[in-house]
């Protein structure tokens, strides 16, 4: 049975992977345009790069991060060119044929992207990083004999539960999908929602 500072840990984790963000969207996008096994590859690449961000914030970079602000800079501006690319990249796309979609044509390589950019998109984003560096430490408590093992129990739950929501949210996008099969212009006014949010989240990161 969990103790009480790991149902802390997971409670915050919930309440910052309900936040709407990028990763939100590129899942959500990936559901409703790809289908759900594009949407699971999606949500598999976002894990991989938790698992980093984890491992990264264990090793020091994100203090490195703070101390070398332009570092930080450089990557967050990264962060936010990828993803207005991928928003405009979204805006120039036709829509995908649902026969397609259903005649599962190119799955292989479409999945292989679909994870490139689950990992791509939150491996760039510096403050996924900071997160972890941030959150990990008020949970891991030396004086109660907490070590190296807390440390991966921690971030073992924070890529688990990422992945939980991810999940949730790949049927919730398909299923937004299907609904909208029939509806071309429902289907052109989604896309462009999901090109502007994407947009909007790089040039947030950008300005911030």
């Amino acid at each position: 049975m969990m103790d009480t500072d790991l149902w802390m840990f997971v409670a915050a984790l919930a309440v910052a992977y309900l936040m709407p963000g990028p990763d939100m969207v590129l899942v959500l996008q990936t559901g409703a345009l790809g289908g759900r096994a594009r949407a699971v590859a999606t949500a598999a690449g976002l894990a991989l790069a938790r698992a980093a961000h984890v491992t990264l914030a264990v090793l020091g970079l994100a203090a490195l991060l703070r101390a070398v602000p332009w570092a930080f800079d450089a990557v967050r501006l990264a962060g936010a060119a990828y993803l207005v690319w991928l928003g405009l990249g979204l805006l120039r796309a036709d829509a995908l044929a649902p026969e397609r979609l259903a005649a599962g044509g190119d799955r292989a390589g479409s999945r292989a992207a679909a994870l490139r950019r689950g990992f791509v998109t939150n491996i760039a984003n510096p403050k996924a990083l900071l997160f972890c560096s941030v959150l990990l430490p008020q949970f891991i408590r030396p004086e109660l004999g907490h070590g190296a093992g807390r440390a991966v129990l921690l971030g073992a739950i924070l890529v688990g539960t990422g992945l939980a929501f991810d999940l949730v949210l790949a049927s919730a996008g398909a299923g937004l999908g299907r609904a909208l099969v029939r509806h071309p212009r429902w289907q052109a006014l989604q896309r462009r929602l999901f090109a502007a949010l994407l947009i909007g989240f790089g040039l947030r990161l950008a300005a911030d």
